[in-house]
């Protein structure tokens, strides 16, 4: 059975999210004890191609799983990636996240496509008067890319989502849209924050800020649709759990 469970943990990844569903599929088998605490993983380029993803994208997920306190590196004669003696548990059921967090997600990711839609759409009817709404997006970008602490991040993440509705000229959305990021600050408070997950995470902003301003609405739909979807695979890798579970 465990060398079952082992096998499926490092079969190849194949969703589109690969560097999150990574995050996922190590930090899921770390907490429920797949892979128990002190065991070195393969090498680095071996599992990169038992995962087939880019060895550039598995070390991304390494770093974020290093820093989570997931796992550790060492360096040096018998050195590699091991996983941590005391990888992160809650201490109470509250410390995991809410049983419907899943459903939460699911709605965002509707509100949010269609939110993309709309402001892709109206970028593309009049790019002037979009032009200023475009800009604060971008600074909102730059914000995150110098944010010293994850508050500061946060921040000008809530502010970029919540732009997003602003370009749209919806008010109604723009209200929902301040609803949906209280929402999901409270479900990302459960988590450790690594640099490496907020740095890619802010990538896929810079993508989805380009295809609304050039009016692309099937780039930033399938844009924000991964987006989300990465944030569901990282909730479910890096949030606490009680072991075993």
């Amino acid at each position: 059975m465990a060398a079952d469970a082992t096998d499926a943990v490092f079969s190849p990844v194949v969703a589109p999210t690969t560097f999150e569903e990574t995050v996922e599929r190590l930090g899921t088998a770390i907490r429920s004890g797949v892979l128990s605490p002190g065991r070195r993983l393969p090498a680095e380029r071996d599992l990169a191609e038992q995962l087939r993803i880019s060895r550039s994208t598995l070390r991304q997920a390494l770093t974020a799983l290093a820093e989570s306190g997931h796992l550790v590196a060492q360096r040096g004669r018998g050195g590699g990636t091991f996983v941590a003696e005391r990888p992160p548990l809650a201490a109470d059921p509250e410390g995991g996240l809410p049983d419907d967090w899943r459903e939460r997600i699911a709605v965002r990711r509707a509100f949010e496509v269609g939110t993309a839609c709309l402001a892709a759409e109206a970028a593309a009817a009049d790019p002037d008067a979009a032009a200023p709404g475009i800009a604060a997006l971008r600074e909102q970008i730059v914000a995150m890319e110098a944010a010293a602490e994850f508050d500061a991040y946060r921040r000008a993440d809530v502010a970029l989502h919540v732009g997003l509705a602003e370009l749209t000229g919806i008010r109604r959305l723009v209200l929902q849209a301040t609803e949906h990021q209280a929402a999901a600050t409270e479900l990302i408070a459960r988590i450790p924050h690594p640099w490496a997950v907020l740095a890619h995470s802010n990538a896929e902003h810079r993508r989805l800020v380009a295809a609304v301003e050039r009016g692309d609405v099937a780039a930033a739909v399938r844009t924000v649709r991964r987006h989300l979807a990465g944030t569901q695979h990282v909730l479910a890798g890096l949030a606490p759990g009680r072991a075993g579970t």
